[in-house]
């Protein structure tokens, strides 16, 4: 397009030439990315709670779908792990060999992914091109009357390492039609290890469990971690054009390497003076409670009488208190003698 419509000179198509790693899936296929394209975030969200909110909807009713929503979703994220570990996958494949190891590691999603490279696999044609000196066995994969989509397939069959220049494993993080044509070319009937990415499989949600319990100590200490780094960071680029800042730079990290060290092994002998002083109150105090124990037989212990009961005639009948006392008994006013039955028309809720 540079050459066709003479745009050398063109500075905004440069630019966006430059930046040509982040937004044409040619070039980021060395990143991870789940096959997640950049708008489908948005997209996503749109559809959570889009069909419920509008422009007029205020901040409070907002929240109010944010959190249903959450909680939708994570019911669903619990049905669907209960479904993923207790269910069997189903296939119209034979289910043995590779396709057999990957319904008992992968998800359910995630299988319905891997079988279907896995039936293309069986719809492609292989072609060798040579053996390097490292024992690389160079193949070319490419489906049946389609020549467009071959792809260039390096393995290694000592370490069973393969890869292809689909980098489909790179990006989605499962092997693609390519690589697995080639292992099963040589008779590999499980997965190997190393391309079983951990997000993908059924315990997954276990690992991360697992680590959080395991706790790293430092942990705590990362947000400082990732400050000072920055502030280093910014720092070094301020310096960096200046050869003397350069040289005062390093002076001061070593002063400031030595400082800490010092700081540490002072701190360390601190702690030691401490730890055995400690040992030493504890076994005084352990001492004196001893003797505080053996004195403290000797005293007389103190007699707690039970209160006072009310002693009543012929029924059981607790004791009033002052407030109790204090209170008249209300008389029901008698009605007037001279009125006539029926006169005043009783004040009643019907309904």
């Amino acid at each position: 397009m540079i050459q066709k419509f003479d745009l050398v000179n063109h500075a905004w198509y440069q630019r966006v030439y430059n930046l040509k790693e982040k937004w044409c899936p040619a070039f980021s296929k060395d990143f991870f990315s789940a096959g997640i394209l950049s708008s489908q975030r948005s997209e996503s969200t749109n559809h959570a709670v889009g069909f419920r909110a509008n422009k007029s909807t205020t901040l409070t009713e907002f929240y109010r779908i944010f959190v249903r929503t959450i909680k939708r979703w994570r019911s669903d994220e619990k049905y669907n792990e209960f479904t993923c570990s207790k269910s069997i996958a189903f296939t119209s494949l034979p289910l043995s060999g590779m396709l057999k190891h990957a319904a008992q590691v992968y998800t359910l999603s995630l299988f319905r992914d891997f079988e279907e490279e896995f039936g293309y696999s069986m719809a492609t044609t292989v072609q060798i091109l040579g053996r390097t000196e490292e024992n690389i066995i160079l193949y070319e994969v490419s489906l049946e009357e389609k020549s467009w989509s071959s792809q260039q397939v390096s393995y290694i069959h000592e370490s069973q390492t393969i890869w292809c220049t689909c980098k489909n494993f790179e990006a989605s993080g499962w092997l693609c039609y390519h690589c697995l044509r080639i292992l099963h070319l040589h008779s590999i009937t499980r997965i190997p290890e190393k391309y079983i990415s951990k997000r993908w499989t059924k315990l997954a949600k276990t690992e991360v469990w697992n680590r959080m319990e395991n706790k790293d100590p430092k942990l705590p200490y990362t947000p400082w971690r990732h400050t000072m780094m920055r502030k280093y960071y910014n720092l070094i680029l301020k310096s960096q054009e200046n050869e003397k800042a350069r040289a005062f730079m390093e002076e001061n990290f070593k002063n400031c390497m030595k400082m800490v060290e010092d700081l540490l092994v002072a701190e360390a002998f601190t702690e030691e003076v401490a730890a055995s002083d400690d040992n030493s109150n504890v076994a005084e105090s352990a001492q004196s409670t001893n003797n505080t124990a053996s004195s403290s037989t000797s005293t007389t212990i103190p007699i707690i009488l039970d209160p006072k009961r009310a002693v009543t005639k012929g029924r059981s009948k607790r004791a009033k208190g002052a407030l109790e006392k204090g209170k008249k008994s209300k008389q029901k006013a008698l009605p007037d003698p001279n009125s006539e039955f029926g006169s005043k028309t009783p004040t009643l809720r019907l309904f």
